[in-house]
């Protein structure tokens, strides 16, 4: 079953819209003017904002706040990156990402851009009943570029693993340039263990400097000597006010993918990504007095620093004419014996 979603089916009174198994998924409309669907399965429950940008927000896995915490608390109706900033995942891009410009906004167009349609899907296969979560974004500017972005979440009904399967189609007669960078955005949780198939040398990991006091400086010093420091989170002597960002060259297995963890004895965040077309692992932590944020793998194509930086080191990825891509990723927390699979399978691949 797929229903197409309208906004007239979203008021300030939170409506019940679809129940599959042990789903549930309401509709509403934030004060803001935002249109929201709150989904709730066996596991989990989550807000998806299936016009603004397809985000992610207010991630929850068996009661337990698992997004990252920022001033922001709900979706805001601006093309202003920061002003919208407290969801669990956002997709960045196309034309950019990272550090902004005079023509090129922070993390690009598409984060907080308004979705031509959306849709929600219910079926069932030999894995359980599940959903999907998805839409199209069409851009079209006359002699530059013409594309449509088409991302779409499945998630089972006994599962808090998110499927983020990411389409990108160039609707020209021409190659067109992109860059691409899924925001995953965890909170720290004290006492776990950063486990990520990655080598920890100044080969496979860079420390981008920030501006900071004396305890940010001591800290990034101490990095650059030992990454593993980092591994332990809120270790003694840590330091991520306002923030450190580092890129990481990771590993990938026999299927080209590669694996980050959150990790404790109960279960882990956890995000699996494609190494080809996401050749870039950014690593972005902040912990400061108002924000917490464990964005433990950002996958992209490129660093961070921008259009500028990507274009001068040979980082952007280029569509040829009326090509296509199509990727997936998988973000979400999985239990205590899945995880302990995975950080088995990683150590195996280090």
């Amino acid at each position: 079953m797929k229903l197409n979603l309208q906004k007239s089916f979203f008021t300030e009174t939170k409506q019940e819209l679809v129940t599959h198994g042990k789903f549930t998924v309401t509709a509403f409309r934030y004060a803001s003017g935002v249109e929201a669907l709150e989904v709730q399965n066996e596991k989990c429950s989550f807000i998806f904002t299936p016009f603004k940008g397809q985000q992610i927000w207010h991630f929850i896995v068996d009661g337990k706040e698992i997004f990252m915490d920022t001033p922001v608390k709900e979706p805001q109706n601006t093309m202003t990156y920061l002003k919208n900033y407290g969801g669990f995942l956002y997709h960045c891009g196309v034309i950019s990402f990272g550090a902004p410009d005079a023509e090129h906004p922070h993390h690009g167009e598409i984060p907080n851009e308004e979705y031509n349609s959306a849709y929600i899907c219910c079926d069932e296969d030999e894995n359980g009943k599940y959903i999907c979560l998805g839409g199209d974004l069409f851009h079209n500017t006359a002699f530059v570029r013409k594309y449509k972005f088409s991302p779409e979440l499945k998630l089972y009904e006994n599962s808090s693993v998110f499927k983020i399967t990411v389409r990108l189609e160039n609707q020209r007669n021409y190659p067109m340039e992109y860059m691409y960078l899924c925001h995953i955005n965890f909170r720290p949780m004290d006492g776990a263990k950063l486990i990520y198939s990655a080598k920890r040398d100044a080969e496979h990991i860079k420390l981008y400097r920030a501006v900071g006091d004396k305890a940010l400086d001591d800290y990034m010093d101490a990095l650059e000597k030992d990454f593993s420091l980092m591994d332990e989170v809120g270790a003694p002597g840590q330091c991520y006010d306002p923030e450190i960002c580092f890129g990481i060259k990771y590993e990938a297995d026999e299927t080209g993918r590669a694996y980050t963890m959150q990790y404790s004895d109960k279960g882990a965040c956890y995000v699996s990504h494609p190494t080809d077309v996401l050749s870039n692992g950014v690593r972005w932590i902040s912990r400061t007095k108002n924000e917490q944020a464990m964005g433990m793998v950002l996958p992209a194509t490129a660093e961070h620093i921008g259009y500028e930086n990507a274009k001068n080191n040979g980082q952007l990825k280029v569509l040829g004419a009326n090509e296509t891509l199509e990727f997936y990723m998988e973000a979400g927390y999985i239990e205590a014996e899945k995880a302990k699979a995975v950080k088995e399978k990683i150590e195996k691949m280090l």
